[in-house]
């Protein structure tokens, strides 16, 4: 078995463990996958009103709360959806074209 920690862009695909025999969770935190991303949130926080509507839409967990307020986007790990521009009530989040973070 080889550990989602010791797999890399050099790793032949022939040395993954299939998809059903996976039993290491939790690894989320160990992959980049920001640079996938196409397009990029930006955050608006003069309109914001901290709704927290987007945070649980967010798939990918991108968007961090710290004493009950909506932080910037996690670039690291936003894939540049725009779900959180879509339920933002507010236009607090607009999304632009490009896949650099911010």
């Amino acid at each position: 078995m080889i550990y989602a920690k010791d797999i890399n862009e050099r790793t032949p695909w022939q040395d993954l463990t299939p998809g059903g025999e996976i039993y290491e969770p939790g690894t989320a935190r160990d992959f980049n996958t920001g640079t996938w991303r196409t397009d990029t949130p930006v955050f608006h926080e003069e309109a914001c009103k901290h709704c927290m509507l987007c945070v649980p839409y967010c798939p990918d967990s991108s968007i961090p709360v710290k004493d009950g307020k909506r932080m910037d986007f996690d670039y690291m790990h936003c894939k540049g959806c725009g779900i959180c521009e879509n339920v933002c009530p507010f236009q607090a989040i607009t999304m632009v074209t490009g896949g650099a973070a911010r």
